[in-house]
């Protein structure tokens, strides 16, 4: 029997640094421990298919939490049944010792594992739910206040319009006016569009 380890953080910003020493705890070798650096989408994730690859019957799996799996209820419990059903694969998760297929083999243990497996599962699927919940009532409500997102919209010099008409005159050329206005050649365009717009209603 061969131990593996498997990691797996959302994006490449953050650091998977505390589930390999959760690994190198347990004396996993290095070599075993296989990291993805993406989003949970889907499992057409490099690390984790050469692990599928390098693991056989018997060998035995840890991870820090079952949302390594994947990212919603569906997803961990798909991969939870490949691993353990199809691929005759031990798991072990760390953060949960209950979810540890090596004891409690016979029919009673089994059934105990897969519905604390499904009870956590619902759980932290419900929990991201409620969290992207949160988030989008936090935004409208901070809309609602009048609070902006996203960079500050720049707004052009107050003789913008007298700049514009010395332009389209042909007395100054278009580089003068990205001078004269502070402005970039998108953000001009931008301000110039809005500025006709404004002169048409």
């Amino acid at each position: 029997m061969n131990s593996f380890g498997y990691c797996r953080v959302s994006s490449t910003e953050q650091n998977g640094d505390r589930q390999i020493i959760a690994m190198s705890d347990l004396n996993i070798p290095t070599s075993n421990i296989f990291i993805d650096k993406q989003s949970g989408k889907d499992f057409e994730r490099p690390q984790y298919m050469l692990l599928l690859e390098k693991t056989k019957p018997g060998d035995l799996l840890y991870i820090t939490s079952i949302d390594r799996l994947g990212r919603n209820y569906e997803e961990i419990l798909d991969q939870w049944r490949i691993l353990t059903k199809e691929r005759s694969i031990d798991i072990a998760v760390i953060n949960m010792p209950l979810l540890d297929t090596r004891i409690n083999k016979d029919l009673m243990g089994t059934f105990i594992a897969d519905l604390v497996l499904q009870i956590l599962s619902f759980v932290a699927h419900s929990e991201r739910d409620n969290i992207k919940s949160r988030q989008a009532e936090g935004i409208a409500a901070a809309k609602a206040r009048g609070v902006t997102f996203g960079r500050p919209k720049i707004i052009p010099p107050e003789n913008f319009a007298e700049l514009i008409n010395r332009w389209e005159s042909g007395e100054i050329k278009f580089p003068e006016v990205l001078i004269q206005s502070g402005l970039k050649q998108a953000t001009f365009y931008n301000r110039l569009q809005e500025h006709r717009e404004h002169h048409l209603k």
